[in-house]
């Protein structure tokens, strides 16, 4: 069904034997746990994992400079442009060692467990500092979701890191746009954890540079420049997923919402259905993350409720630090859409295939929504330069969609 099967995580080359089989280690114990966590993991999460992140993002805060920004405001990083030069090279690099011509994948979110249609509903009653850009009044867009694994590899849903991606490109969306390449286009992005892998874009080209030796475990702990509380954070979220339509996903990076207003958003199920993972403890099935899809939209819709998060306070909400999470004691999640995924079939080898054919970038958007801080800065370019060698290694033309598509 798909170019490329799903196969093991690579082996660490550090170009130490001992750093190699440290990290191999640590990543077999991380795979062997994702068989039992669902056996103590929500009685876990809902005793300890909201108190822990209060403490994790003070510790945080304490070694944050107060710069202060106002709301909505930015700074650029000193060498941002270096540190983005050094991330996609890294990323080029990855993406021609792990993959042939004409099956290239995505550098990040790269496996796709599905790409579905769906319909964006904007409620009718929102608040007067709400209605901005796509949520200025009540209406639907037509679009297409796809949901993810974490990459760069394509592996059994169990071994994977834990945590899910979706993609939603909403069409029929009037007005200019800060990309020429979609005219009609608006691309929202989440991940299953409330705050970003890192916190900036000197960082991410930090974890690149691991992530290229298949070690992404010395990113996190090295004696230079370690990022404990950023792992610990991550930690909290990452787990063994039953479903792509059963977890919330975030933004982790701010956006504008109208002129000098700052928001993150997030995509939450409405329903508290759970799906039991076959086979555990042992191995279930390489891609039991669609094989769930399948049946669910086989029985039902789905939905997810679409909520916003207002900035205020820019110290502890900051733009440009993507690790510090949003407290809800300042500014609480609003409900201001509905994305509608209805009964379907999406599994045809032409429709997996359509996935690859889609571009989505944070910059395919109206200026209303323009995207805040340094890493949705390096997006525009990472996203963009990165798409266009996957289309080429393809012959793949860029291609924006109409929602009219049909497969066979």
């Amino acid at each position: 069904m798909n170019s490329n099967v799903s196969r093991p995580v690579p082996s660490a080359n550090t170009g130490s034997a001992v750093l190699n089989w440290i990290s191999d280690t640590a990543l077999f114990l991380v795979q062997l746990e994702r068989r039992f966590d669902p056996f103590f993991r929500p009685a876990l999460d809902a005793v300890l994992r909201d108190p822990l992140a209060r403490l994790t993002t003070a510790l945080i805060n304490l070694q944050r400079p107060n710069e202060g920004l106002k709301i909505a405001e930015e700074k650029l990083l000193p060498d941002e442009d270096a540190f983005l030069d050094s991330i996609i090279s890294t990323f080029e690099k990855q993406m021609q060692l792990l993959w042939k011509p004409g099956a290239f994948e995505r550098g990040g979110n790269t496996k796709t467990h599905g790409i579905v249609r769906g319909e964006l509903i904007v409620h009718d009653d929102l608040p007067a500092e709400f209605r901005h850009g796509i949520y200025a009044k009540p209406q639907t867009y037509r679009a297409w979701v796809r949901f993810s694994g974490p990459g760069p590899y394509i592996t059994p849903d169990i071994d994977d890191v834990g945590f899910m991606s979706i993609s939603i490109k909403l069409m029929g969306v009037p007005g200019p746009k800060l990309m020429e390449d979609e005219k009609f286009t608006q691309d929202l992005f989440g991940v299953s954890t409330p705050t970003f892998v890192t916190p900036d874009t000197k960082a991410n080209a930090q974890l690149q540079l691991a992530s290229l030796k298949n070690a992404q475990l010395y990113y996190f702990i090295n004696l230079h420049r370690p990022h404990i509380l950023d792992l610990i954070m991550q930690s909290l979220w990452l787990k063994t997923q039953s479903s792509p339509f059963e977890a919330p996903y975030f933004s982790c990076v701010p956006y504008l919402l109208g002129e000098g207003q700052a928001m993150q958003y997030s995509i939450w199920p409405k329903s508290n259905h759970r799906t039991p993972i076959p086979r555990l403890p042992l191995r279930p099935p390489d891609d039991y993350l669609r094989d769930a899809m399948i049946d669910r939209l086989a029985e039902e819709d789905v939905e997810f409720d679409i909520r916003i998060q207002l900035q205020t306070d820019p110290y502890l909400m900051p733009i440009e630090n993507n690790a510090v999470l949003w407290p809800e004691r300042l500014s609480p999640r609003i409900s201001v859409a509905t994305l509608r995924i209805p009964r379907q079939t999406f599994d045809s080898p032409a429709q997996m295939e359509f996935a690859k054919r889609l571009s989505y970038n944070p910059w395919h958007c109206i200026p209303e929504h323009r995207p805040l801080g340094n890493q949705n800065r390096a997006r525009r370019r990472m996203y963009s330069e990165l798409s266009r060698l996957r289309q080429k290694m393809n012959t793949v033309p860029h291609y924006e969609p109409t929602g009219d598509e049909v497969f066979e």
